[in-house]
């Protein structure tokens, strides 16, 4: 009789627990519009015929925290000439279903639970993908864990965002070659390197001692990123970006299409890091990023809504 006891109370303390847990969680609504639009992916100025999220590359940053019930909204603007659709790799859903693609003019709905704390790739997955995504249709979603104190406290935090450009945005069968021109990060070759092109619009900026919190999505379609800062290490690295995988102390650290980890750099001193893959002929073709570490530093810069730079 006893064990019964035991069982029932067992089974309602879980119980209680399921129900306070969902009293807990909030709903966060996101709607991001599909919108086929020209966007520069240089310094200079040139114009390429984008598809996107809410008319930008990368799309917006999704923040939730672990828990939380996700109602997102796709609508397909009118004017779009493609169906587009929605992948969350922070949601198990029915591929057939929610991440379906639907045409110009329509929208649709659906919801999914953050179950697990990371930094985690959205995309379009209409077909065919490889443009889809070649194209700009890409972000990240960062899941923030429900404890706070399950990592370090961030002083500052950046989103980058590695891809490729293909010179005709048309050309499947150089994009399914990998024959790209340019790799670079949110959206634009040299975005953040004045060192290498000098009508860059400046770097990211911190203060020594800080910790800089790099939220890094490869979106590919198709290089590895070997991530690494130049004149620095990583502190922590966090692969998919939950607090559980934590390894310390890195060089460098390959994150593959599709996947996504944070990293944690401290500089003791002022001055420049470089953020680069080394995998160097990225790197030449546009993926470097000037971190400057200066007393000096935008105090806004890391912060808010300028974790993503644009």
């Amino acid at each position: 009789m006893k064990s019964v006891i035991g069982v029932l109370g067992a089974v309602l303390l879980a119980t209680l627990a399921g129900m306070m847990d969902m009293a807990r969680a909030e709903t966060v609504r996101v709607t991001l519009h599909a919108k086929e639009v020209d966007l520069p992916i240089d310094n200079k100025g040139t114009m390429y015929k984008t598809w996107t999220f809410d008319g930008q590359v990368p799309g917006p940053v999704v923040r939730v925290t672990e828990g939380d019930v996700v109602e997102f909204t796709l609508i397909n603007d009118d004017a779009s000439k493609n169906s587009h659709s929605m992948d969350f790799h922070a949601a198990r859903a029915d591929v057939l279903d929610e991440f379906a693609a639907i045409k110009p003019g329509e929208s649709k709905t659906f919801t999914f639970k953050a179950d697990y704390p990371g930094v985690f790739y959205y995309h379009c997955g209409a077909d065919p993908m490889i443009q889809h995504i070649a194209r700009g249709m890409f972000g990240v979603i960062i899941v923030d864990p429900k404890d706070a104190n399950a990592m370090p406290k961030a002083d500052r935090e950046y989103v980058l965002i590695q891809s490729e450009i293909y010179a005709n945005p048309e050309d499947k069968e150089a994009m399914l070659q990998n024959r790209w021109v340019s790799v670079v990060f949110n959206g634009r070759a040299f975005r953040y390197d004045p060192v290498h092109d000098p009508a860059s619009g400046g770097w990211l900026q911190a203060k020594p001692g800080e910790r800089v919190r790099i939220y890094f999505v490869n979106a590919g379609p198709n290089e590895f990123s070997s991530f690494h800062p130049i004149a620095g290490i990583w502190d922590r690295v966090y692969p998919g970006g939950n607090p559980q995988n934590v390894q310390l102390g890195l060089q460098s650290f390959v994150v593959g299409p599709g996947d996504a980890a944070t990293f944690d750099l401290i500089s003791p001193k002022e001055g420049a890091n470089v953020l680069v893959t080394h995998s160097l002929k990225g790197a030449h073709a546009g993926a470097m990023a000037v971190i400057m570490f200066s007393q000096d530093a935008d105090p806004q810069m890391g912060r808010g809504s300028r974790i993503l730079v644009r």
